[in-house]
This record gives structure tokens, sequence and C-alpha cells, in this order.
């Protein structure tokens, strides 16, 4: 009993000096204790000056148990806190993931779509083309409505004397300017569209650039033409007839134009299929050198009745240059493309 009574008593003191012992260690704040310090309108700039000044933060000790978290019948791995270990042991295959790393951008994650095919319908700039030509077209009906009226009226016969003769003012000369860009605009459009189907969708260059390209040269066939006429004509022919026959060639080269837009905008936003615009064109083409064949032959060829060199002037300034552009045209299509 005495010896029970001593086990007692031993323990009970050994249970209120760790009760003392407990008592007598120094209480860690925390900072919600700080917080709970502080009026409830305390600024953040204030709490984080409490908490500075209460919480001190304690010296991180690193556990110096050894390493249990490796394979049996292998060594336990190393610290990534040694100094002497190579690079290539710190590195391991997801060191540079982003999922690791937050300040790293990801990037994007997935398979990437098949991207969305271009169209004319699409393109802002092309379509701001065609609204221009538009109201270019508007602007010309509305300012030589008069001189066009007489320009056709006058179109299936010869005008004799200079009181006939239609006069053209700046303003008029420049509407038929525009009206001739519009008309090499609308033909590089619609052949974009063709090469596009028939030959390829991808290039080198941006497809405004083949655009433009496009339309450059269909407009330097139109000076080539302009000065073939000027050459043959000041040899073969008086300079009356001459003007007669440009007035007549720029008239024919804007009514192109008026044929082509229809064409364009059924193309562009009706998804015209391309082999009926390839009639379509066909058939403006033919209409129009059927016109040139006519006036050429009324203005040039119709008192001396020299069917056969009208036939060869037609060949050598409508025909042969109308081959050359297409040849271009293809060469071009072929080193602008890509080769895969």
């Amino acid at each position: 009993m005495r010896q029970d009574s001593l086990t007692v008593s031993t323990g009970l003191a050994a249970g209120d000096s760790s009760q003392a012992a407990a008592a007598s260690r120094p209480h860690e704040i925390t900072p919600k204790e700080v917080l709970s310090w502080l009026p409830k309108d305390a600024t953040p700039a204030q709490q984080d000056s409490a908490i500075q000044k209460h919480v001190k933060i304690s010296e991180i000790h690193w556990s110096q148990q050894p390493d249990t978290l490796h394979m049996p019948g292998h060594s336990k791995g190393k610290s990534f806190r040694d100094v002497s270990l190579p690079q290539y042991y710190k590195e391991s295959f997801f060191s540079k993931d982003s999922l690791f790393h937050p300040e790293l951008s990801g990037g994007r994650l997935g398979v990437a779509g098949d991207p969305v095919p271009y169209t004319i319908a699409g393109d802002n700039l092309v379509t701001g083309l065609l609204l221009g030509c538009f109201i270019l077209a508007m602007i010309a009906l509305a300012k030589s409505r008069e001189f066009i009226l007489r320009q056709a009226k006058s179109f299936f016969h010869v005008q004799r004397g200079t009181t006939t003769e239609i006069t053209e003012t700046s303003g008029e000369i420049w509407v038929q300017l525009g009206l001739v860009i519009q008309t090499c605009l609308l033909f590089a459009i619609t052949y974009f569209l063709y090469v596009r189907t028939y030959v390829t969708d991808t290039f080198t260059i941006e497809q405004y650039q083949i655009i433009g390209l496009f339309t450059a040269v269909i407009a330097g066939y139109c000076l080539v033409k302009a000065l073939l006429y000027w050459m043959v004509d000041s040899v073969f022919f008086d300079s009356r007839a001459h003007d007669q026959w440009m007035k007549s060639y720029l008239f024919i080269l804007s009514l192109e134009g008026v044929l082509m837009f229809p064409l364009v905008m059924l193309l562009a936003y009706f998804d015209l299929a391309i082999p009926s615009a390839v009639i379509y064109v066909a058939i403006v083409i033919i209409f129009v050198k059927m016109l040139t064949f006519y006036r050429l032959f009324i203005i040039f060829f119709r008192e001396k009745s020299f069917f056969l060199q009208n036939i060869l002037y037609l060949c050598a300034l409508e025909v042969v240059p109308l081959a050359a552009l297409w040849g271009v045209l293809v060469l071009m299509s072929n080193i602008l493309k890509v080769n895969f």
C-alpha cells in the first residue's frame, strides 16, 4: 500500500511539473488574435503594421529524419538543397512544366483546329473596295448621264464633221478613268477566285498583294493596248479617227466594268459556281470584242471596205494582247503559289 501511494504521488508530481512547464512556456500570438485587438474600421495598412509588430516569424527547422520515400532495394534520394549535385540531377521531367511554375505562360492547351477558309465576303478590305466601286458607278451615272447617253447613241454610227463631235469635260474624263480602274479591279478579283479554285489556295504573299498585282497587270495591259493603238493609228490613219477610237475604247472598258460588277457580287456573297462565272466572263469578252470589231470597222475601214485589214487589225491589237495577258497571269499564278 505504501509503495502504491508513493507511485501515485510521484505521478502527480510529474504531472504538476509538466503543467508548470507548459504554463511557463511563452504563448505564440497568432495574426488572428492581433486582428481581433484592432477596431473593425482598421485600414489594411494598420492591420499589416500590427501583425508585423506582434507576430515574429520563427526560424524554419528542416526535418532531420531519414528519407523513407524510396523504393525497396534502391538507395535513398538526395536532397535538392545539396549544392554539390550536378544540374542534370536537380532538373526533372516536370521541372519546366508551366503547371509547376505559375509565373510562366502555359500557352494554349489542346489541338489546334482547322482554320476558317478565306472568303471575299469575310474580307473587310475587299468588301470596302466593292462598295467603293458601286458608289463610283452611281456617281458616274449621276454626274455624266447625258455624256454616257450621247456616247451610247453615237456608238453605232460614224461622227462626221466637228459639230457632232462629243466633247468631254475634265470631270467626265476622270470618271471614265475611274471606271477603267474599276474594270481592272473586278477582273483581278474574278481571276483571283478562279486561281483559288483551280490552281491553289495558298500563296507566298498576302491575298491583298496578289489582287493588287493582278490589277496592276490588267491595267498595264490596257495601257499597252492604248500605246499600240496610238502607234498603229498614227501611221495608217488620221488623228481624228484615232481620237474617235480612243473615246470608244474608254467607253468599252467602262462598259466591261459595269458588266463585271454583278458577277463579282454573285461570286463574293452568293457563292456562284466558278464554272458558271467562267461562262459569264467568256460571254462578256466575246460581246465586247464584237462591239470592238464593229466600232473599228465603222471608224477605220467602212469607207475603204477593207474587211481583211479589219481582221488583221483586230487580231494584232485585240486577240494577241489578250492571249499575252492570259499567259502573264498564268505565269504569275504559278510563281506565287506555294509548291508542296
